[in-house]
Parts: structure tokens; C-alpha cells; sequence
């Protein structure tokens, strides 16, 4: 008779080279999983940080932009964006609660006072703001372009507004034709503003 009867049937020895070996696989195995899914991690970050956010592409961009029919902030008036074709539009969507609006608000005033005169419309859409919180924000910063009322938040969500400030440069012929994600500068103003005044007289 051979063998321990007191020895569990199929057990291995402890230096069995093929557990062994299996074990090794096993760790191989995790590890390479993490390694993955880091490497995955940091190119999604690495693509996500190497684009420009203030340059996120619209799927409105090159389609005519949603009409709207908004009454001022003032209720002293009602403004049709169909109403203003063969105008250019910038569309500017903010709040009181946005400090970065406050940012951009005199590169927008500054803009406003050079073409106001050239078939330029500005036009400003508190987002997800209490009227009398606009209303005071408007008082103390200044500026004298029409700003809406769109208490329901439908014109934003046409637009697919999601955050604060966003503006929309609409053509002559009612597209939109760019987006700005963040606070817009004074030269990006010109840049877009002057373009459009130039394609609308060709």
C-alpha cells in the first residue's frame, strides 16, 4: 500500500510547477487589465484636453437656427429672430449668477458699440435666472442691446444651451454658423461679427 491514507484525493504538491504557472498567468492577467484600462483612461483624457472647449462644434452650426418669438426683459416689446433676417445676430445666453459672464460682458458692450450701426443685432438671454436678479444684473453692468425673457427655458433648449455664457453667431440668412463655449472676447467678436458683415455685402 502506498501513498498517505490521511492525504486528500487530487491534492497537489506545493511545488507543483503547473499550479505554479497557472498562478503566474492569473497575476499576468490582472495586471495587464489595469494597465488597460489606464492607458484607455489617460487617452480619452489626453483627446478631451487637447481640443479647444470654447470651440465645441454645434450640431446647429451650418442649419438655420430655431426661431423664437421672446419679450424683452421690460416687457415693452417682443423680438422675432425670423424677423430679423438679413441682419447678422449674436445670440448670447448668460446669467447674473455667472461670474464668467461678467467677464465677457464689456468685450459683448464693446462689440454692441461698433457695429450697432452695421446691421448687427445683438440679442441677450438670461438662462435659468429669476427676472428681477436680470434685471439688476442689467442696471449695474450697462449696455443697451435687447435682452429677452425666456422664463421656460425653451429658446435655450433649442439651442441646446447647457451651461452659461454660450453665444451663437447667426448670418444673414438665419444659420448659425458658430458657437462660442465660455466667455467670448473682444477680438473672437470681431472676428466672427466681421465675416458675417462681409459675406452678407458679397
Amino acid at each position: 500500500m502506498s501513498g498517505d491514507p490521511g492525504a486528500p484525493t487530487g491534492s497537489h504538491p506545493a511545488g507543483d510547477p503547473d499550479a505554479t504557472r497557472r498562478r503566474r498567468r492569473r497575476g499576468w492577467v490582472a495586471v495587464a487589465g489595469v494597465v488597460g484600462a489606464v492607458a484607455l483612461v489617460t487617452a480619452l483624457l489626453g483627446f478631451g484636453l487637447s481640443r479647444d472647449p470654447t470651440q465645441l462644434r454645434s450640431p446647429l452650426v451650418a442649419k438655420a437656427a430655431p426661431d423664437f418669438s421672446l419679450p424683452t426683459l421690460d416687457g415693452g416689446d417682443t423680438v422675432r429672430l425670423s424677423d430679423l433676417r438679413g441682419q447678422v445676430v449674436v445670440l448670447n445666453f448668460w446669467a447674473s449668477w455667472c461670474a464668467e459672464c461678467r467677464v465677457e460682458h464689456p468685450a459683448l458692450e464693446a462689440a454692441w458699440d461698433r457695429y450697432r450701426d452695421q446691421g448687427v443685432v445683438f440679442l441677450g438671454v438670461p438662462f435659468q435666472d429669476a427676472p428681477s436678479a436680470s434685471k439688476r444684473y442689467a442696471a449695474a453692468m450697462g449696455g443697451d442691446w435687447p435682452l429677452l425673457s425666456d422664463p421656460s427655458s425653451s429658446t435655450a433648449l433649442a439651442f441646446g444651451v447647457y451651461g452659461v455664457p454660450e453665444t451663437f453667431f447667426i448670418d444673414a440668412r438665419g444659420r448659425v454658423v458658430a458657437k462660442r463655449v465660455g466667455p467670448v472676447s473682444y477680438d473672437q467678436l470681431i472676428d466672427e461679427v466681421s465675416r458675417l458683415v462681409e459675406q452678407r455685402s458679397a
